[in-house]
């Protein structure tokens, strides 16, 4: 029996160094490949990443990204893959291609991946005219599989598992997906009686305020694909094109305003001129005039996954009541 790994760590090493190839993600290479080199490449949060380099038949060369994570890893491999591939489906030039995602057959603890396409990249701000004009184009041109709101299968925002099963009301969605959020960032950060009064009064009356009227009085509601984490650290330049891409998606159908709820955070550099864009190719549900304070609300997921992905910051639960008691005002 081969040798196994004793932890992620060994699996991928440290930025740089060079390891062995399992064999899970060499079956899934073209089969008249040869690997010439390994190597650990860039940061992640919650996995490790590495650069596969290989010689085709041809003889020429091609260069793979791979992501691997132990615990939890099944969920976020098969979902990141999916996710990608939707997403590569209506815009195969906006995202890495994706190739496969599976189990590690020599690791332990047990590791899943996810493999796709190497792109060179630029770490800057996007074009904001060329961004929102293909952001638009998925959203406008995507089509929910089952006509409503939700995934084909679970995923993660960072390494929280989402409430993505399907539903046909956008706010009976939001408002279980926002709740589960809300129950594991207390989990992770202790209660606050003040803080969760303010989410039960969110959840209760300004939910069904804001979103009720979006499928109400013969109005219907598109579910939309999303990227769903759009901000910078998931947006790039790609060197050989020059054209925006984005990456590790966290996607579902969704209202399409759900996907710029994350650009309305203090410190994401996605700005006006983003929005000023994206609503060039894409007006605002009806009623029109509740589109700012929707995506304030969709905000609040966001705030959550961060409080909940980096948590011990009680400034930034202090700016989270602040906010939720000024929607409440707004909207009461």
């Amino acid at each position: 029996m081969p040798e196994t790994q004793s932890s992620v760590k060994e699996v991928i090493p440290d930025i740089g160094g060079n390891f062995a190839l399992d064999e899970a993600v060499i079956a899934v290479l073209p089969s008249d490949c040869r690997v010439l080199e390994c190597n650990s490449f860039g940061t992640s949060a919650w996995t490790r990443t590495a650069r596969i380099l290989v010689e085709l038949s041809n003889g020429s060369s091609k260069q793979y990204f791979l992501k691997c994570a132990t615990e939890g890893g099944e969920v976020m491999m098969e979902g990141e893959f999916n996710s990608m591939s939707e997403l590569y489906k209506l815009a195969p030039s906006f995202v890495p291609r994706p190739h496969a995602w599976g189990r590690f057959k020599r690791a332990n603890p047990v590791t899943h991946y996810f493999l796709c396409d190497f792109m060179d990249m630029e770490n800057e701000m996007p074009d904001p005219v060329t961004f929102c004009a293909r952001l638009a184009e998925i959203h406008i041109n995507s089509q929910s599989p089952t006509g409503e709101f939700g995934f084909m299968v679970p995923n993660c925002h960072g390494k929280i598992v989402q409430a993505n099963v399907w539903d046909p009301s956008w706010r009976s969605f939001f408002t279980k997906l926002l709740v589960s959020f809300l129950q594991i960032e207390i989990g992770v950060n202790g209660h606050w009686e003040e803080y969760e009064q303010a989410f039960e009064v969110i959840v209760s009356t300004v939910i069904p305020h804001l979103l009720d009227p979006l499928q109400a009085g013969g109005r219907t509601l598109k579910p939309c694909l999303v990227h769903g984490d759009l901000w910078e650290e998931n947006a790039a330049i790609d060197l050989s094109t020059g054209n925006p891409v984005v990456f590790d998606a966290s996607a579902f159908y969704a209202h399409n305003e759900y996907e710029l709820g994350t650009w309305r955070r203090e410190t994401i550099k996605f700005g006006r001129s983003h929005f000023n864009q994206y609503l060039r190719h894409v007006r605002p549900s009806e009623p029109a005039e509740q589109w700012d304070d929707r995506v304030r609300l969709y905000s609040l997921k966001f705030n959550l996954a961060h409080m909940i992905g980096w948590p011990g910051a009680p400034f930034v639960r202090k700016e989270q009541v602040s906010f939720l008691l000024n929607m409440l005002k707004v909207n009461r």
